[in-house]
């Protein structure tokens, strides 16, 4: 499911992921929980997932602040930092994914975080998502922000019609959203 999802995901053209990412960022903007957050973590895109930033913080509330996951492998788990100034606070990290450097940011308690961005490779209807299979996310979400609203960010491609099978470590979402629109998970 995940090879086939992703090869869906990496069909789309550039400019036509650009395009449904921008759809994608103003279906998020109308969520209430994301209207009235105060801290959203966002994932920082790589090769053909749905964009994030720059864009998406434009659909933010004024005033919310952005968190980003830095990836400590040998831990096995994610830590956030507050971003103000992506173009300075960035470098390339795990797997080449852009990620803060921790010596020029603030370093954030999950615990505080109104809602979390998630990626992955493919989704369902009910909540149900597969990431990349080192389940970062997932204990992220279980342990560290167990409060935290969780949205998936999807193109239509990844989304199945059948439930997917997961893991019992798998987290749901509580909402999913395409370049169709949201679907309410909860």
């Amino acid at each position: 499911m995940r090879r086939e999802m992703l090869a869906a995901r990496d069909a789309l053209g550039p400019e036509e992921r650009r395009q449904k990412s921008a759809a994608i960022h103003r279906a998020l903007a109308g969520i209430g929980e994301v209207a009235s957050a105060r801290l959203v973590m966002v994932y920082l895109h790589f090769r053909s997932e749905v964009e994030t930033l720059p864009g998406l913080d434009a659909f933010l509330p004024p005033g919310c602040r952005i968190a980003v996951p830095r990836t400590v492998v040998a831990a096995k788990q994610l830590e956030i930092y507050l971003l103000t100034e992506p173009a300075r606070q960035l470098r390339p990290g795990y797997c080449g994914i852009p990620e803060p450097d921790p010596r020029l940011c603030q370093r954030l308690n999950p615990a505080e975080l109104d809602l979390v961005l998630v990626p992955g490779s493919a989704f369902d209807r009910r909540g149900g998502r597969l990431g990349y299979g080192g389940g970062y996310y997932d204990r992220f979400l279980a342990n560290a922000a167990p409060r935290a609203v969780r949205i998936g960010l999807a193109f239509a491609c990844q989304v199945s019609e059948e439930p997917l099978v997961l893991q019992p470590h798998d987290q749901r979402l509580h909402y999913l959203v395409t370049e169709e629109g949201v679907v309410d998970c909860r």
